[in-house]
């Protein structure tokens, strides 16, 4: 496998077999903005068990030449994560992802799996618009988000974190990436 090569897949999150590589992952420093800096163990797999169980919720591991590099979560907004502060609309999907810590990054990479995890989401016919609510700080993924289509809306106050509630129908992610949506 190449450096250029993007291709991903993806595989249901098993909470206790991906506990550990979780738990390395989430508890990075480069990860501050998924909030479980000081998560143990216990604490991952239980959250992650919590997901798998939930019907509105869902993770995903990605993976590149069958070793994982990413994780995504897919949220119905209507009730999960984002219920009372905006208006959702049938269609609408919530996301999260979160790339592995590296030693040696690849360029491109964190732009491949945004796309990547955003076209897994417009697979399914039912997802008309993604809807994200990144911490108004991450100026990082404010850009990422930017690159793939997504249209900033406003900051909103969750319980955990003040975000900028931000947009993207299929035709802006396929006008932003030319990737068919």
């Amino acid at each position: 496998m190449t450096d250029t090569d993007m291709t991903f897949t993806f595989r249901p999150v098993d909470p206790l077999a991906h506990g550990e590589l979780l738990h390395s992952w989430v508890t990075h420093p480069k990860a501050s903005f998924w909030m479980m800096q000081d998560a143990k163990l216990e604490d991952v797999e239980r959250a992650y068990m919590e997901i798998a169980a939930d019907e509105h919720h869902h993770a995903l591991l990605g993976l590149r030449g069958g070793v994982p590099v990413f994780l995504m979560e897919k949220y119905d907004p209507a009730h999960r994560e984002l219920t009372g502060l905006y208006e959702a609309q049938p269609g609408d999907a919530g996301m999260h992802f979160l790339v592995a810590p590296t030693d040696t990054p690849v360029h491109g990479f964190t732009r491949a799996v945004i796309t990547a995890v955003m076209a897994h989401l417009f697979e399914d016919p039912e997802v008309k618009r993604v809807v994200v609510e990144p911490d108004v700080r991450n100026t990082a993924v404010h850009a990422l988000n930017e690159a793939v289509g997504f249209v900033p809306e406003r900051e909103i106050q969750k319980p955990e974190k003040k975000a900028l509630l931000s947009f993207c129908t299929r035709e802006q992610f396929t006008a932003a990436t030319r990737v068919a949506a």
